[in-house]
């Protein structure tokens, strides 16, 4: 497989959120607005990058018995690693986002992936798919923020788009994301079958 394809695999064939759906909890969480989708996003992909990179260099070295604990401690390396970062350089979205950066060490998506893929493939094809399904996972949660953001509060970015009257506060709160979600999968899966 080339690294296109395996590019292009996390982004359509097998999108974490509309595919899979892996990563649910952050995916419902975090997407009050396109610009907490597109951080959590980018946040979760940073790690998937890292992690897979890391996996596939030292997976000849890992034995069976400790290879989960090996992945976890990994991921949890590179979550601390991107906490760190966040809460120095952009510490508005660190505090919006909360609790959910360090879930991300338990997130399915990169614990599937450092199995999956990462621990079987060699480092340029492991980046490759984390770059994939990062994209994938980011442009989900970006479009399903940017819907909620719309329809909850008028705006795209903190750009209003539409009058205050128009508003539906449902949106912006938890079962707008379960509603949303369940359109977006719809609609994904219906453009899958024409």
């Amino acid at each position: 497989m080339n690294n296109f394809k395996i590019l292009l695999n996390g982004i359509v064939k097998e999108n974490p959120t509309f595919v899979l759906l892996l990563g649910m909890c952050p995916t419902l969480a975090t997407t009050t607005s396109a610009i907490n989708g597109l951080s959590m996003g980018l946040a979760t992909m940073f790690v998937l990058i890292c992690s897979n990179l890391v996996i596939s260099l030292i997976k000849n070295l890992t034995p069976d018995m400790v290879r989960i604990p090996v992945f976890v401690v990994v991921i949890a390396s590179f979550v601390t690693i991107l906490q760190m970062i966040m809460q120095a350089f952009v510490p508005a979205i660190y505090a919006t986002l909360g609790l959910y950066i360090p879930l991300i060490v338990v997130n399915c998506i990169i614990l599937g992936r450092a199995e999956a893929f990462a621990c079987k493939n060699g480092p340029v094809a492991s980046i490759f798919d984390g770059i994939g399904m990062g994209l994938g996972f980011s442009l989900a949660l970006t479009l399903l923020g940017a819907v909620r953001e719309l329809f909850g509060a008028g705006q795209i970015f903190g750009i209003t788009l539409l009058p205050e009257t128009c508003n539906m506060l449902l949106f912006i709160l938890p079962p707008g994301a379960f509603i949303t979600l369940g359109y977006l999968i719809a609609i994904v899966n219906k453009l899958k079958k024409a």
